[in-house]
């Protein structure tokens, strides 16, 4: 509740506002913060600043200060590999505090945010941050809150488990399997087997091993499974998943002894997609569009992998809102819709 009093009356009492000061020509800003204490030697520089009244804070039974109500939400919603920076005018930040994959709880953030009188605003699910780069923010709306929506909030995040998280990035041992007899037989030149070395670096994974392979699934399988026996954690596959007869690289991942996961993606481009699993080590075959495409469908898996985040069937269904490359002229991804239907 605010409460309007004199200046010299408000001494011990918090501020319900900034009060800004001006000096002409060397300083304007907020010479007293909101939620402040206002001490005795305050009480000339308030006079001289014109201020024979100002608005104090009186907190009824069961209220918070937005302060107070942002540093609890704050505790209850970061989860791993985050810090906090603030209450800064009621607000609290969220940091990354290392190079890696933002994982949000996306219905835990619905259900925060619809408590009413509080807010958090995050970025997209699953995006790659960066150490000391701002991932959310929460604050309450008015000044003061009801202790018991606050409490609701933590209780979600009890229930439901890490509202944020940041999950580093691995450096992981990849192989790459180029399939296709054209290749193998040296007829035409790969190109595809570069392009996944720079997208695993460029999450500090390293290529130790890549394996060109004629259009047999027996011979796909054997490869895999000797890039599993000299250290890979990560397979890509390239080529060789489209519904052609002679396409046969799912079925050289199956032969391999791997689990598919999935085969197919509402993604555009790189719809056929698969992931693979082979005890411990992930098997992503990628669509034939990587060598022409800068950014498919391997783009939103690749990440999620070298960050060991799981992924499901369910996670590749829910591509499909924002699953469309608009194929801009000049790509910017990851800063655009591609792929965050989240």
């Amino acid at each position: 509740m605010l409460k309007k009093i004199q200046v010299k009356e408000a001494i011990g009492r918090k501020l319900a506002h900034d009060l800004t000061q001006i000096i002409p020509g060397k300083y304007k800003g907020a010479a007293f913060r909101k939620g402040q204490v206002i001490r005795k030697e305050d009480i000339p520089r308030l006079l001289d600043m014109g201020k024979k009244q100002v608005f104090v804070l009186e907190l009824g039974s069961g209220e918070l200060h937005e302060d107070e109500a942002a540093r609890r939400m704050a505790r209850a919603i970061a989860g791993r590999g985050i810090k906090r920076r603030g209450p800064r005018e009621g607000k609290i930040d969220f940091l990354a505090k290392s190079f890696g994959l933002l994982k949000v709880n996306t219905p835990a953030v619905n259900r925060i945010n619809a408590i009413g009188g509080l807010i958090l605003s995050t970025r997209h699910n699953f995006s790659t941050v960066r150490p000391g780069e701002v991932i959310a923010g929460t604050r309450t709306i008015p000044l003061t809150i009801r202790e018991s929506k606050v409490k609701r909030l933590e209780e979600i995040s009890r229930r439901d488990g890490p509202v944020l998280e940041v999950l580093p990035f691995r450096k992981k041992k990849v192989g790459v399997v180029v399939t296709g007899s054209e290749i193998f037989e040296k007829r035409i030149q790969d190109t595809s087997a570069d392009i996944v070395k720079k997208k695993a670096e460029a999450f500090g994974s390293q290529v130790i091993r890549v394996a060109v392979t004629p259009d047999d699934p027996s011979w796909i399988g054997r490869v895999i499974r000797e890039m599993k026996k000299k250290g890979c954690q990560v397979v890509v596959t390239t080529g060789g998943l489209s519904v052609d007869p002679d396409d046969v690289t799912l079925e050289g991942i199956r032969r391999s002894g791997a689990k598919i996961i999935f085969y197919g993606a509402p993604v555009l481009p790189g719809s056929m997609t698969a992931y693979a699993r082979l005890g411990s080590m992930a098997i992503l075959g990628g669509p034939a569009c990587v060598v022409h495409d800068p950014i498919t469908a391997i783009d939103l898996f690749l990440p999620r992998i070298l960050a060991d985040a799981p992924i499901a069937a369910a996670d590749a269904a829910s591509l499909g809102s924002g699953g469309l490359c608009l194929r801009c002229p000049v790509c910017r991804y990851p800063v655009c819709p591609f792929g965050r239907g989240e």
